[in-house]
């Protein structure tokens, strides 16, 4: 959440500090299908755009996809604001070629422009967020865009499945009767990219009903792993699902199945492991006492003898080889944490049961990101990272190789502030199409959504 995210920073005095990565950046990319191949030194300046809009570096074009407040092609309304997570399918069965994107908005009750409610597509008419979806041709042409699920809140981030859906997450707890809910709010939403009237506006309440930031699934076994961004101590805990079908398939997590949370033993705040490469062997999955938080959030429950571990501003969270990677966007003293720290990344195995510390963010290492508060990563196609700046200031995407190299890819034009005050709209979402030749990413205010294509494997 954003502006939360700013706030907090302004209050612990980190504005401006910068981030700085130490540990070993190649274990992010190890068995991920972009380790073989390397950018070292990023594809050059960036080069103003005469449309005021996107900097790109020589060679690489973009393309305005969608713009808050313009029509829906459906007629359903106009294109919601606050894009947020996002990810990218193959195109439509029985159309050669294309894409289709599943966009959240992360709206909340009062937003500029909310989700248009749509029948059997809306979960509570209160909600103002959701999700969009846009089918592209191979031109990038939009054939289509339409809502794909309304009524829902603070749509934040979520994940694709194996079998090319897309879990929506809220981000909030909010009960039916706060504000203007009919309904309580807090989880996880199945979206088809291709039909959304097959999931239809159907919570998947097994899943938890907590401040849901983003999910990674097992492919191998169907497991769903959850992080909670709360922003308040004591903060969020890191989850497994462990589904009754765990074989997948659209409409399978309805089900059912188990929620866990995750305790290292002797360890109740992550903040406090500072040392890149700690290693836990014997980390345990504890079920959750009451995974609605009918009555108490479920951070905090009792779990019992030895309790559970919480971290605080627990966001990304994806699967790569036979792992999942999951990311602590900072911890500090006065917020509540037990130690300070600018960011981690973690990495759970889930056969040997083995928690790694990967990557620490921090200013005392080497390299600096040139911007502030990284947020939204995905893999790039010609290897290493790219990260959504969400910060002060002019707002970049950042390219992180495999070496540690750092590069501008792409800089927001849009001034959303004053000539006196200027204010840039976050990146969020970014992602790349299958074929690895487009990278799309959302500006989350004024709601846009760009495809940029150029020499990706230069």
């Amino acid at each position: 959440m954003s502006a939360t995210r700013r706030q907090i920073l302004a209050r612990t005095g980190a504005l401006g500090a910068g981030i700085a990565f130490s540990g070993s950046l190649t274990e992010l990319f190890t068995g991920t299908a972009t380790a073989q191949s390397m950018g070292r030194r990023g594809y050059g300046p960036l080069v103003p755009d005469p449309h005021g809009l996107l900097d790109l570096p020589r060679g690489f074009r973009y393309r305005v996809l969608s713009r808050e407040g313009d029509p829906l092609l459906s007629g359903e309304g106009k294109v919601p604001g606050n894009c947020d997570g996002m990810a990218a399918f193959p195109g439509s069965p029985g159309r050669r070629g294309g894409t289709v994107l599943v966009r959240n908005h992360e709206n909340r009750t009062g937003s500029r422009r909310a989700v248009p409610t749509v029948r059997d597509l809306t979960y509570d008419p209160g909600g103002e967020g959701g999700c969009t979806a846009l089918e592209l041709g191979r031109d990038h042409t939009v054939r289509s865009e339409r809502v794909a699920i309304a009524g829902t809140s603070t749509n934040c981030a979520g994940g694709p499945t194996p079998w090319n859906t897309w879990l929506t997450c809220e981000e909030t707890e909010l009960r039916a009767g706060e504000e203007n809910y009919t309904k309580d709010h807090g989880f996880i939403f199945e979206v088809d990219p291709y039909d959304p009237r097959r999931t239809g506006a159907v919570p998947l309440t097994a899943m938890g009903r907590f401040q849901h930031e983003a999910i990674a699934v097992d492919p191998g076994t169907g497991t769903v792993y959850e992080t909670e961004d709360a922003f308040e101590k004591p903060f969020g805990l890191f989850y497994r699902f462990l589904p009754e079908k765990p074989r997948g398939g659209r409409g399978s997590l309805r089900a059912g199945g188990r929620l866990q949370a995750l305790r290292v033993p002797g360890v109740p705040d992550l903040s406090t492991v500072q040392q890149p490469g700690t290693t836990f062997d014997r980390v345990t999955w504890v079920d959750v006492p009451d995974p609605l938080a009918r009555e108490t959030p479920i951070r905090f429950q009792d779990f019992g003898p030895g309790g559970i571990t919480h971290a605080q501003k627990l966001e990304g969270c994806y699967w790569g080889g036979s792992c999942v990677y999951f990311v602590s966007s900072f911890a500090h003293r006065e917020a509540g944490s037990a130690a300070d720290h600018y960011g981690q990344v973690w990495k759970y195995d889930p056969k040997k049961r083995r928690l790694t510390q990967v990557v620490v963010f921090g200013p005392d290492s080497d390299l600096q990101l040139p911007g502030e508060s990284p947020d939204n990563i995905c893999l790039a196609p010609s290897g290493g990272l790219m990260v959504c700046e969400d910060g002060e200031g002019a707002q970049h995407v950042f390219g992180l190789t495999r070496r540690g190299e750092v590069y501008a890819m792409a800089r927001g034009r849009q001034n959303i502030g004053t000539p006196e005050k200027p204010e840039w709209g976050e990146f969020a979402g970014v992602t790349f199409s299958p074929d690895h030749r487009t990278m799309y990413v959302n500006c989350y205010t004024p709601g846009t959504t760009f495809a940029v294509t150029g020499p990706w494997h230069h």
